[in-house]
């Protein structure tokens, strides 16, 4: 006679991966990266859903090289063997270590015999968690295109850098409506480790959301010059204001509610008394230093409270002609040309090319930051360094991946 009560096995709610898909938590702060795990066969079933072909050789082989990679950074990073001010003094399992196969740690998680303890159980996850995050990074189809990228973004900017007769650095197009800058950088690439360890502490964790990856910055004598340089890069349309990530925006620097209601008192001030460029300059200077600084909306936690700046997220839009078609038409012409009866000819000719004739075009998000001289000297010093800024995001990644075996 069947028990009444064998529908109960069609009501096991895996909870913490339903508050994952349902309620937005993120998959590394669930108590297990996995899940619950529910019947023997979870890995390879897991493995074919995330995405990978565990049977075949090369991809199996580029996994490992991931775990390899995972090993390595959470040794320089999260360990005391290689990084002795903030690692832990904790030591990865030799039965870890001897692994050949990524599935492997996968069935170290839903082993339910004594094969493995809970610190081995542990190990398997947080390393789980270190290669899915480097899949992201390798996986990002856009990098493929990156110096396209970087080109097309940066060439935008440095159309209008350029230096006077005094070899001084300045933006604009000559005449009066040039703006002196101390120092322009570009940054062109985030390096892999940056990359990771961000990641691994934001609770989206894929690197499509990564937004700094490709950013340029504008150092200026002053504050009112800032507001000029984002003025002027909207005028021009080097930044367009409707492809600006709103939520990405911070201003720690300048209240500009407060500056555009006392701004145009000091246009009428300056009209009244003739005021030169320079003496109006100066006032509304001193305008924007009395004024206290706007609350920052950064959601960047380990962007201290002493850092001063304007940040903004630009997406541009990206265009990429695949080289090979242009190269492809040639031959095709020669061909068609010289050798028209060629059994070649026929061949190139059948050749399906409609695929390949069609330009790539994606957007893509840069960071730009504009600050003044006094500001960014200010930023270099205590608890804003970018060291103690590295230093906090090392902290909080080690932090949410070893919550349990800290």
């Amino acid at each position: 006679m069947a028990d009444h009560q064998d529908y109960l096995e069609n009501y096991q709610f895996d909870w913490d991966m339903l508050n994952v898909v349902i309620n937005g938590r993120s998959a590394f702060d669930s108590p297990t990266f996995l899940g619950k795990v529910i019947n023997k066969n979870m890995s390879s079933s897991f493995l074919e859903g995330y995405g990978t072909y565990i049977d075949d050789p090369i991809k199996k082989a580029e996994l490992f090289g991931n775990f390899q990679e995972a090993l390595q950074f959470i040794k320089r990073y999260f360990l005391k063997e290689g990084n002795k001010e903030s690692g832990l003094d904790l030591v990865i399992p030799n039965s870890i270590l001897m692994i050949s196969d990524v599935a492997q740690l996968t069935l170290i998680l839903e082993s339910n015999d004594d094969e493995y303890d809970e610190n081995t159980k542990s190990w398997a996850d947080i390393i789980l968690k270190v290669v899915h995050t480097i899949l992201h990074v390798d996986k990002d189809l856009r990098s493929n295109y990156f110096k396209i990228i970087q080109t097309q973004i940066f060439d935008k900017f440095y159309r209008y850098m350029n230096r006077n007769s005094s070899n001084k650095l300045f933006l604009g197009v000559g005449g009066s409506c040039e703006i002196p800058l101390i120092e322009f950088d570009t940054k062109s690439k985030k390096t892999r480790d940056s990359v990771i360890l961000k990641l691994l502490h934001k609770a989206e964790n894929v690197a499509e959301e990564l937004f700094d990856r490709v950013g340029v910055r504008f150092i200026a004598s002053s504050k009112i010059d800032c507001l000029k340089i984002i003025n002027f890069l909207i005028n021009q349309n080097v930044i367009v204001p409707q492809n600006i990530k709103p939520s990405r925006s911070n201003n720690s620097m300048v209240d500009l509610e407060k500056f555009q209601k006392s701004f145009p008192s000091i246009v009428e001030l300056a009209r009244k008394n003739n005021l030169r460029e320079d003496r109006f300059s100066d006032a509304l200077e001193r305008e924007l230093e009395e004024e206290l600084f706007p609350e920052s909306r950064s959601d960047n936690i380990h962007s201290l409270d002493s850092y001063r700046a304007i940040q903004f997220t630009c997406r541009q839009l990206v265009r990429y002609e695949d080289p090979f078609v242009s190269e492809f038409k040639k031959l095709k012409s020669f061909i068609n040309k010289n050798h028209s009866s060629d059994e070649v000819h026929q061949m190139i000719n059948k050749i399906d090319t409609s695929n390949l004739a069609r330009d790539i075009e994606f957007f893509y998000p840069y960071e730009v930051q504009v600050i003044d001289e006094k500001s960014n000297k200010n930023n270099l010093q205590g608890d804003a360094s970018h060291k103690e800024y590295k230093k906090s995001q090392i902290i909080s990644a080690r932090n949410r991946l070893f919550r349990k075996l800290i």
